[in-house]
């Protein structure tokens, strides 16, 4: 495979890294303090993405969107990890199942998206169906002229502050997984909908998991996305080229890692001599470099694989993440015992980033659900 990019996507590279350097990185520590995006710093913040033409980059330009492919993405997101995960947000990565909105839904929910003048989330876990899908127990019931919703969703990311959600629900308790799911859109400020909390968590901070619940909650038929009973591929595609975007979001963080490390490395002495010229460091800094390659790898062949629509790339998506998330975490563990107590110390970004590195071995599907996908795939 040749990963030689064209002149527009090392300019595209360029803005991206300028918009981090120039208004991320210096809000990282107010926001880690204070566990919040201020709303009109992220109002302004999502409005620079759009003047750079970064938002929504990764929707089709038909409906308005940067029209990026996915090897264009990721390179993106490899910039995007350098930063914390709620500021990297600010950029415009939204929800692939926009792609499925219809006509008459564009001018009321879509273009209000794509212009950053509203907010949409999607959520799926519940709290007894997280990776098991096939337990939840949200349920949609038809009525006339549309549907009410029951049911309830947790861990999802800024329902706190959302406009809109995006709501898997169960329409055919008695289908196959493929026909047993649609997509609902429901606005925040609908009367069924009843926000309970927001989850305290032990990093991302900035960015919030929420819990609700869904009470008599009504929507009409111009709410769903795709098709009655459609939803399950739709958002097992759009969770798949999630997946392969936080790849590029955890190897441009272990890139970060990696950076800080060489800097301390060749700044700290120890015993009389640099903490680069101990053998020790040299040899935990390569293992991190080996595995950073490797997963970059894994990343680009992934993005390929859906660029060429090729069939595997399900499997490809999978291998992706689940090698560049644990990649990302054991250089954190790694970098933070290079560190010392430093490194443990809130001086220095490396325990805010131990931390993060954590959850990526959780969302967007656990390593282990990953690892499943990859070994049924071995025997199918």
């Amino acid at each position: 495979m040749d990963f030689t990019f064209p002149e527009e996507i090392l300019i595209l590279r360029r803005t991206v890294r300028g918009f981090v350097d120039k208004d991320l990185r210096p809000l990282e520590r107010e926001v880690e303090e204070h566990d919040r995006i201020d709303p009109e710093v992220g109002k302004a913040l999502r409005a620079r993405a759009v003047e750079l033409g970064l938002y929504a980059h990764n929707l089709p330009a038909e409906i308005g969107g940067g029209g990026l492919n996915m090897l264009a993405q990721v390179v993106v997101a490899e910039e995007l990890g350098r930063t914390t995960i709620p500021l990297s947000r600010t950029a415009g990565y939204l929800p692939a199942l926009l792609t499925y909105c219809r006509p008459d839904q564009r001018q009321w929910f879509l273009d209000p998206l794509i212009k950053a003048e509203k907010l949409v989330h999607y959520a799926v876990t519940e709290p007894d169906a997280g990776s098991d899908i096939g337990a939840m127990k949200t349920r949609a019931q038809r009525t006339a002229g549309g549907w009410v919703l029951n049911g309830g969703k947790c861990f999802v990311s800024n329902a706190d502050i959302t406009d809109y959600l995006i709501i898997v629900a169960v329409t055919d308790p008695a289908a196959s997984l493929r026909g047993r799911f649609t997509l609902f859109i429901v606005e925040r400020d609908n009367p069924g909908f009843h926000f309970l909390r927001n989850i305290k968590k032990m990093g991302w901070r900035g960015s919030h998991f929420c819990q609700f619940s869904l009470e008599d909650c009504k929507v009409q038929d111009g709410c769903i996305i795709g098709e009655v009973n459609g939803g399950f591929e739709l958002i097992m595609k759009a969770i798949n080229e999630t997946r392969i975007h936080l790849g590029g979001i955890y190897v441009g963080f272990t890139e970060e890692l990696l950076d800080h490390a060489r800097r301390y490395a060749v700044e700290r002495k120890t015993f009389g001599k640099r903490l680069a010229d101990h053998e020790g460091i040299q040899f935990t800094l390569a293992d991190i470099d080996c595995e950073l390659a490797a997963s970059h790898l894994l990343v680009y062949a992934a993005a390929d694989a859906v660029d060429r629509k090729q069939p595997d790339m399900r499997i490809a998506a999978s291998r992706a993440k689940y090698y560049a998330a644990e990649t990302a975490f054991r250089a954190a563990d790694k970098v933070l015992q290079m560190f010392g107590a430093a490194g443990y110390s809130c001086d220095f970004p490396i325990e805010r980033m131990f931390r993060d590195a954590r959850a990526f071995r959780i969302g967007e599907g656990t390593s282990e659900i990953q690892r499943l996908q990859i070994a049924r795939n071995l025997f199918r």
